[in-house]
């Protein structure tokens, strides 16, 4: 049987201000914070994790906060729209709770069945809650404010705006074993099977839509989820042989990973299961330490002092 992708692993974003950036997320979303470290190409610069209580692939939302980073913007060639799941009858709770902590949503709509409600982080970056079709059984994270009848589930879907969606429609079809669900105007959806959550790609097509602009408040790029490296590996040569420039695996620490920019100019990252986030702290104190890549490690008095203070 063909390997196929097992829907979206994680995603990761640029925000501004770091402490902004965390209190929004846990406190006010309530997700929780899996890992405080630092980006890979920029040891001044931190890498926040949130998700759920284990960071289970298709909940993992990460972050490189840049301080006083200009605000970017939103267009095609880019991933424009975060959505998690949402259990029915938690709008109520979520509009009360936007309006309580000055977070700018619309009145809740509707698309291909669904019911959902468009919120903006701190840096403007676009999300929505999503009431499923289909009831989402994941377990969430819960706090003392987010309960489980109305936190986040987990990812839902993603949208990605494109001036063609063509050949990124291809990409998703044809290496990565996705199926073309329905469409709603310029809106196009895309499904696995492979995973009954996180599970949705939609593409928006806007051809005389500028391209987007980096910076806070912008998606940096989308990971799909594949089990351990052998399945990695498998992705890695199918999409070379087709003539992609993509990378060699990567060492994350928590997952391995390839990176390739897909035609319609998303980067697009592939990610396993494995060896997940249990591996340098016990469950219960995900993200409550600074961890450093251990190449950075000799460093640490140096990158903490250059830090921004989020404690």
């Amino acid at each position: 049987m063909e390997t196929k992708i097992s829907g979206l692993h994680h995603i990761t974003a640029i925000a501004g201000m770091a402490k902004q950036n965390l209190d929004f997320y846990t406190k006010v979303l309530g997700l929780r914070l899996l890992k405080k470290t630092v980006n890979f190409d920029d040891p001044g610069t931190y890498h926040f994790y949130f998700g759920d209580e284990k960071g289970s692939a298709g909940t993992i939302l990460t972050f490189f906060p840049h301080e006083g980073a200009r605000r970017g913007s939103a267009g095609t060639g880019t991933a424009t729209n975060i959505a998690y799941a949402v259990p029915e009858g938690s709008f109520d709770f979520w509009i009360d709770r936007f309006e309580k902590h000055n977070v700018i949503y619309n009145k809740p709509s509707e698309k291909f069945g669904e019911k959902y409600l468009t919120f903006l982080d701190p840096d403007g970056l676009k999300l929505e809650l999503v009431i499923p079709k289909n009831t989402d059984n994941r377990k969430p994270w819960e706090t003392d404010e987010v309960k489980a009848a109305v936190a986040t589930k987990g990812f839902h879907g993603v949208t990605l705006t494109l001036q063609n969606k063509e050949k990124t429609a291809r990409i998703l079809t044809d290496i990565f074993g996705y199926s073309f669900e329905e469409q709603s105007g310029n809106r196009y959806r895309y499904t696995t099977d492979a995973v009954d959550t996180a599970n949705i790609i939609d593409l928006v097509e806007l051809p005389n839509e500028a391209r987007g602009i980096g910076g806070a408040g912008t998606n940096h790029h989308i990971a799909f989820r594949v089990k351990n490296e052998d399945e990695l590996m498998q992705f890695h040569d199918k999409i070379a042989g087709l003539g992609y420039n993509i990378t060699n695996k990567i060492d994350r620490n928590y997952f391995y990973s390839l990176y390739f920019r897909e035609p319609g100019g998303v980067l697009f990252e592939i990610a396993t299961d494995n060896p997940g986030f249990g591996i340098d702290e016990p469950w219960d104190k995900l993200g409550s330490a600074l961890l450093l890549p251990p190449q950075y490690e000799a460093r640490r008095a140096e990158i903490e002092a250059v830090l921004p203070k989020v404690d």
